[in-house]
């Protein structure tokens, strides 16, 4: 049976910390809208403190994730065990996307690795944890975590960057707004 928590004690950050990847999800205000759900993984994700989670949001195709979060700040991050234990967790909470000259930017982006790609920095304030028995996720082996999204940046320029989210994150597939023209 599932439990629902206030915060994120340590036995749950310990959980979240030992998972290899995260899947967070968005939706729009509009019912046409489209639900976003993306996946996540390498060394991105950060418990700041028992109500707040972070994570580096890279350069991408996509840009709904910001877009709802502009729109109308809801978030839901959801881990899930492969391993022998089976769990899944989720937090609800509000988010929102942190730009390279936010202070607050600044501030979480030191928790992490230099990404030469990253666009934001997003935080979300988790208002509900709850976790479920995990049953139905298969049992998995990790294989290693993809290079690919890191390789990429640290082959493109600052205006190559910029260039590409002003082409393909300005807008969400909704046409909701979503990265900011100017960076």
């Amino acid at each position: 049976m599932g439990r629902v928590y206030d915060t994120i004690g340590e036995s749950l950050q310990g959980f979240i910390t030992s998972q290899p990847m995260f899947f967070v999800a968005t939706a729009p205000m509009a019912a046409e809208g489209h639900v976003n759900l993306s996946p996540k993984g390498m060394d991105t994700l950060r418990v700041v403190d028992p109500t707040t989670i972070a994570y580096v949001d890279l350069v991408g195709s996509g840009a709904e994730t910001i877009a709802h979060l502009r729109n109308n700040g809801r978030i839901t991050v959801m881990w899930c065990s492969f391993g022998d234990k089976p769990r899944i967790l989720r937090a609800y909470g509000r988010g929102e996307h942190l730009l390279p000259a936010d202070q607050p930017f600044q501030d979480l982006a030191a928790l992490f690795p230099k990404y030469r790609a990253v666009r934001s920095v997003i935080r979300v304030n988790v208002h509900r944890v709850a976790d479920s028995c995990g049953f139905g996720v298969p049992q998995m082996d990790l294989v290693g975590q993809r290079s690919r999204p890191i390789d990429w940046g640290d082959k493109r320029t600052d205006d190559e960057l910029e260039e590409y989210k002003r082409e393909k994150n300005a807008l969400s597939i909704d046409g909701l707004p979503a990265f900011p023209a100017d960076g």
